[in-house]
């Protein structure tokens, strides 16, 4: 059966990319079962979900080609020492009711894993690269750099490396961040005098570097060139390095060229919109984990409406069970249009200016005011919060969202980033934003 199997292969390879097969189809083995059937054997369980669900018709119909009759397949797990996981005692255990601690850093959500990530058109790439990396099945020569708008799914693929490395490897020293973090913790450290430690910290004990939004760097001189020696020294040492950022290195202003380049050397992985397919799997895939049951009907008209992002879509799917759980009635198309229509934002009627006057109207100033070259605290704020709101309501670049607040693109860059720091870390700052953002979204402005 090893001959068919090999024969198999050379005709599945030249059906799917070349990334796809050697990710998925080269690592399985395969065993005579009985009565001529074949067994196909898997390195893991997330290779073996794969496998079947992506590959398994192409499988079985170039089989039957080989052998000119129908044949018998399964698809097992096991390791490379030829026993099952239950057999070495390597399976997987359910993740506890709680969020995971890395050795270093933030917590790893416990839902972010590779078997809740919904795989597309849009993000297969950025999967099977992360998986591979996780996996150590391959070793990529260079650092994983996830590219994506917010709400695609990045932080979820950068946290499921991170729980599938733990879960095969409790001992690996991973920590996960931000970039902001990794520049506080420096920030402190000179203060108090321990930069030596910190130096030696991330030089000399971390094993996976998860560092997400690499475009808060801008403008930090200083912690680009502790960034650039550290990850020069990781690197060397071949540990493993996954970025993730809304903006591509050459897209970031004030980076070093030092640091620009480590990064533009990464494996870049972009995360494009989920297409109206993929859009409906997530739905379903969430639904299921949460234990929602959801009419057909009402997962399409979702999946039709809310085109954003990820996040949207899961916001459309809580506000429908939660209405239809308060009001105790059932959840329908009407139910799911009342929850929508709160939901979809009036792309038409934003533009930057409508977002200036908005601002500008509850905060008691003129569009001049805003557009001027003052740094009265007065005016900073609401023209802060007005870039922040351009960037998210908008498709505009940064260079024109400066231009149109009269800065530079790097100004936005700053601006966009000091109010979305402020929304996670100020209550005040939070309810101001979330005004703007209600206001915005029921097209009363």
């Amino acid at each position: 059966m090893e001959a068919v199997w090999n024969a198999v292969k050379a005709a599945i390879k030249e059906r799917v990319p070349g990334h796809s097969y050697r990710m998925w189809i080269e690592p399985i083995k395969s065993h005579e079962g009985e009565a001529g059937s074949l067994v196909l054997a898997c390195p893991n369980f997330f290779s073996k979900k794969r496998v079947q669900d992506n590959y398994g018709s192409i499988i079985k119909s170039e089989l039957e080609n080989t052998l000119g009759r129908a044949c018998e397949v399964s698809i097992i797990v096991e390791n490379g020492n030829g026993r099952k996981p239950s057999e070495s005692g390597t399976i997987q255990l359910a993740l506890p009711d709680v969020n995971i601690r890395p050795y270093s850093g933030r917590q790893l959500r416990r839902d972010f894993i590779f078997d809740h990530f919904v795989v597309g058109g849009n993000n297969d790439f950025a999967y099977s690269a992360s998986l591979s990396l996780a996996s150590r099945r391959q070793s990529l020569p260079n650092p994983l750099f996830l590219l994506s708008g917010t709400g695609m799914g990045k932080s979820h693929l950068t946290q499921a490396i991170g729980h599938h490395i733990l879960t095969q490897s409790p001992k690996e020293r991973i920590f996960y961040m931000t970039a902001e973090d990794f520049s506080s913790e420096m920030v402190q450290a000179f203060r108090n005098d321990t930069i030596d430690k910190f130096k030696g910290k991330y030089r000399n004990e971390c094993d996976v570097l998860l560092l997400e939004d690499l475009h808060s760097l801008s403008g930090k001189e200083r912690t680009q060139v502790e960034l650039s020696m550290t990850l020069d020294t990781l690197f060397e040492e071949n540990k493993k390095i996954i970025f993730s950022s809304c903006y591509r290195p050459s897209e970031i202003p004030k980076l070093n060229d030092k640091l620009r380049s480590r990064l533009a050397a990464s494996l870049i992985s972009n995360i494009d919109p989920p297409n109206f397919r993929t859009r409906v799997r997530i739905l379903k895939k969430k639904a299921a984990i949460r234990g929602f049951k959801i009419p057909e009907k009402v997962v399409h008209y979702l999946a039709s409406e809310l085109t954003e992002d990820v996040r949207q879509l899961e916001s459309g799917l809580i506000g429908v069970t939660a209405k239809a759980s308060l009001l105790g009635a059932p959840v329908d198309l009407a139910l799911a249009e009342s929850v929508v229509k709160n939901i979809v934002r009036q792309r038409n009627n934003i533009t930057i200016d409508a977002i200036k006057k908005l601002v500008c109207k509850y905060y008691g100033i003129s569009v001049n005011e805003i557009i001027s070259r003052s740094r009265k605290q007065s005016l900073v704020r609401p023209r802060q919060i007005a870039m922040y709101l351009a960037r998210m309501y908008t498709d505009s670049p940064l260079q024109a969202i400066g231009r149109s607040f009269n800065r530079y693109h790097a100004t936005a860059l700053h601006s966009i980033n000091a109010i979305d720091r402020g929304v996670r870390e100020n209550g005040a700052i939070q309810k101001q934003v979330d005004f703007f953002r209600q206001k915005l979204d029921s097209g009363r402005t």
